[in-house]
């Protein structure tokens, strides 16, 4: 009888480990990513989940004989010597002498693409995304979700040691926590409910139970625009957080996340980091600039005339992020203070100009990744501020109930990871930041 001890031997070495393993026989397994024929010799270049390896087949190292059915993107094991020569620079070079090759699967058919090349070349961004599945298999291309990945876990690592706990909020929502009409319906047993805009019902109501959490996940808005910053669903990383002394508190949690985020980066995903030659921004403070600060700077330095004085179009935001670097020195710049009327429901107005908000926005390069700000925290208070904006209380009852039975002061943000990572990597298009893109000509693959 067979035992499952829910263990995993791998026998697959790792790159990093190689040198450990110089002169010894290893079993690697991958992708034939790119077959190179030499006078006697090949070079079969091995794609594994996280690097590409060079193996090199000779009649000379084995008795092994190569099977020239064996092609591109074939499923193989690769069994061989590790040896190590000496590259231009002098540095170690590690490859593995072929003894052996298993195949474990084969194509049906050729590549509709080429993805053995370090970057797609001159195919568009629709047929890029059609072929998701298969394009992903570009180094580069995979290096953008390692680096997106990197983004998640710093957030969750840096919230984790400041005494967050993670919770996941339902997607299925009987209100749009933003208000307005960008909500996507559903039909849910006869009944109209709602796809979750944001987590923010809920995890204002979990301040109440763990006072610290966060959440990455998705959010859904029924927006109808076609532009190359906006997804119908996009990943959301957003946290709360209870008993605070003011709105700064979040803008100085959020400042510490991205510290943190940007150095492991720097540190872990150096090799991702190399190949998109990511400009990885250095963080000490983030300055900050009230609303109608930030529109008067707009007028007189810039001579822009603002269209709307209630928000930011595109391009003030990009003023903004050229003024933060030019004169501030800084990636980054927090916008305070925004006005009541544009803010949600449960943002708190400034109690010295209740025209304004004690909430912010953060811009990084000139766009906008984040908002956030302090909650209203008196069931009074957001009684009001509900009937004020023409919402019935009443449909809010387990939503106020967290008011009603004592909520501490507290705020937070909602941070979108899509767009944080087409900055970071200088795309002009958030799809390219985004794993299998929603918007409202795409459901698909």
């Amino acid at each position: 009888m067979n035992k499952i001890n829910g263990q995993i031997e791998s026998t697959t070495v790792a790159f990093e480990d190689f040198a450990k393993y110089n002169e010894q026989v290893v079993t690697v397994k991958g992708y034939i990513h790119r077959i190179r024929e030499m006078t006697g010799f090949s070079f079969i270049i091995l794609r594994t989940h996280n690097q590409t390896i060079q193996c090199v087949y000779a009649p000379e190292f084995s008795s092994y004989r190569f099977d020239e059915t064996i092609t591109e993107e074939t499923c193989v094991e690769v069994k061989g010597k590790v040896v190590c020569s000496k590259d231009a620079k002098g540095n170690d070079r590690y490859e593995i002498q072929i003894h052996d090759i298993k195949v474990l699967s084969r194509p049906k058919e050729l590549l509709p693409i080429v993805v053995n090349k370090k970057q797609l070349d001159n195919i568009q961004l629709n047929t890029i995304l059609d072929l998701r599945p298969i394009s992903l298999r570009n180094p580069k291309q995979r290096a953008i979700f390692k680096i997106q990945e990197g983004i998640q876990r710093g957030f969750r690592e840096f919230l984790s040691k400041n005494n967050f706990t993670e919770i996941h909020s339902p997607k299925i929502n009987f209100a749009g926590a933003e208000g307005g009409t960008n909500v996507f319906k559903l039909d849910y047993f006869g009944k109209e409910v709602f796809l979750a805009q944001s987590p923010q019902l809920y995890k204002q109501a979990m301040v109440g139970v763990y006072e610290r959490v966060f959440e990455i996940a998705p959010v859904f808005r029924a927006e109808h625009h076609d532009t190359s910053r906006h997804l119908n669903e996009y990943i959301s990383m957003d946290f709360e957080m209870g008993f605070i002394d003011s709105f700064e508190d979040i803008m100085n949690m959020e400042t510490g996340a991205l510290k943190y985020i940007m150095n492991l980066l720097k540190t872990e995903y150096q090799n991702e980091v190399e190949l998109l030659k990511i400009d990885i921004p250095e963080i000490d403070s983030i300055p900050s600039m009230k609303f109608m600060e930030a529109k008067e700077l707009l007028m007189k330095k810039f001579k822009y005339q603002p269209t709307d004085m209630k928000d930011f179009d595109p391009q003030e935001e990009e003023l903004l992020g050229k003024y933060a670097k030019k004169e501030l020195n800084s990636d980054f710049i927090f916008i305070t203070h925004y006005p009541s009327k544009k803010r949600p429901f449960y943002t708190m107005d400034d109690p010295n100009d209740p025209e304004y908000t004690l909430s912010f926005d953060l811009l990084f390069r000139g766009l906008e990744i984040t908002s956030g700000g302090q909650r209203v925290n008196d069931y009074d208070t957001q009684v009001a501020k509900m009937v004020k904006c023409g919402m019935n209380p009443e449909l809010f009852e387990t939503y106020l109930m967290f008011h009603k039975y004592g909520a501490p002061p507290h705020g937070g943000l909602g941070l979108g990871l899509e767009r944080l990572t087409m900055h970071l990597l200088g795309f002009k298009n958030v799809r390219e930041a985004t794993l299998f893109p929603r918007d409202i000509n795409r459901v698909t693959p």
